[in-house]
């Protein structure tokens, strides 16, 4: 068999200027124009395509303080979903969750509070009692939603995060990383559609009191739509956010700020900036043909082939231009051939940009030939050649 290359450039075949939809492997990350920021720990990620726009210190771990709230609400969503829990369930407030300090929600002791409200209390008011009385609720205890929260972020691939506690309160061994709740972030968006309104929600009223969200990017007009700040004296400001424009999404985890307005600021700046100089490219759409492939001894000679879910790519604006699309391929395809079997790669590159590798598979089922057309075939390739 031969081995097979086509290269395209981007904008030249019409085939490639068409569109795409599918993320491939891991974050890879793209190179962006020079910037810098004050936050000690970042991650900036196209959600759309999984592809890190910037990234400092994104592997240390560090305190999370109240963006653990986030993986609380995870896997009380989970609850909700399974039928474990109802959001008008009620759960009743232990001394443990009435006495525990900063950001609070004001439970009232041996009060019985509805599921929702005490959601909103958690998301929206930043309560570590009503974080507290979730994990009771769920887990029995405080330690033991604890060991159930780190369980599940491992099982989403955050296995650099460990969570003893409920709320983020800074206490020894409790960690994560920026690019582990980045992972979360995405997780929460992508897998609770109907819950994930509450993280956009602007303010909560409980027993007479009125807290606003504590996410200063949700009362300016630039798209965000979540998720969670928070603060500690060791950890500093925190935020995740996430911000849609024109249907894409991107994710930012910042932590290590030493003020409320620079918890502000800065992660606006940020957004802006990954708004501004990274683009979406589609390359195909999702059941496009790529190519067709020659088929040896199939009723068919040829097979479309085509990238599954399509594939979009995430480029600085100048990269762009040099982006090229490789196709390999062993050919001809010996048949049967099976629709949906990985029959070659397309290999995407540009300068700067780090090379991804995207599976072809084939659009259709291509039967082998009986034994007569076998047997033709091998006759007609003896006497002319070819396939």
């Amino acid at each position: 068999m031969a081995f097979v290359r086509f290269l395209f450039r981007y904008g030249v075949r019409p085939a490639l200027g068409a569109a795409l939809l599918l993320v491939v492997g891991a974050v890879a990350p793209a190179v962006a124009a020079d910037i810098d920021t004050q936050g000690h720990n970042v991650i900036l990620l196209d959600a759309t395509t999984n592809t890190v726009l910037f990234e400092k210190n994104a592997d240390q771990h560090m305190p999370t303080s109240s963006m653990s709230k986030v993986m609380s609400a995870f896997v009380v969503f989970e609850a909700l979903r399974a039928g474990r829990l109802s959001l008008d369930d009620m759960l009743q407030v232990s001394e443990h969750a009435w006495r525990m300090q900063g950001s609070k929600m004001f439970v009232e002791l041996g009060a019985k509070i509805k599921v929702e409200d005490l959601i909103r209390g958690m998301v929206i008011q930043s309560g570590n009692d009503a974080a507290i009385v979730l994990a009771e609720g769920l887990a029995g205890s405080e330690d033991a939603f604890g060991v159930q929260i780190t369980k599940r972020a491992h099982e989403l691939g955050m296995n650099d995060s460990n969570f003893v506690n409920a709320t983020g309160w800074p206490v020894e061994n409790h960690y994560s990383t920026c690019r582990d709740l980045s992972t979360l972030a995405k997780a929460m968006i992508d897998t609770f559609p109907e819950y994930y309104h509450y993280f956009s929600e602007r303010d909560f009223t409980y027993h007479g009191i009125k807290q606003g969200n504590r996410n200063p990017l949700l009362y300016r007009n630039i798209g965000v739509d979540g998720l969670k700040t928070g603060h500690t004296e060791i950890a500093g400001f925190g935020l995740i956010a996430s911000a849609v424009r024109d249907g894409r999404r991107l994710i930012l985890v910042i932590n290590g700020l030493q003020s409320m307005q620079a918890r502000a600021d800065e992660p606006a700046r940020l957004l802006e900036w990954g708004f501004r100089e990274f683009n979406v490219y589609t390359l195909f759409k999702p059941g496009e043909p790529v190519d067709e492939l020659p088929v040896w001894l199939g009723q068919s000679a040829t097979v479309p082939v085509i990238t599954g879910g399509g594939f979009k790519v995430t480029l600085a604006q100048q990269e762009r231009r040099g982006l090229k699309v490789t196709m390999q391929a062993q050919v001809p395809l010996p048949a049967p051939i099976v629709k949906g079997a990985t029959v070659g790669k397309l290999v995407i590159t540009a300068p700067g940009f780090v090379t991804r590798e995207v599976p072809l598979v084939a659009a259709a089922d291509v039967p082998r030939l009986g034994f007569l057309g076998r047997l033709g075939a091998a006759a007609h390739h003896v006497m002319f050649g070819g396939t």
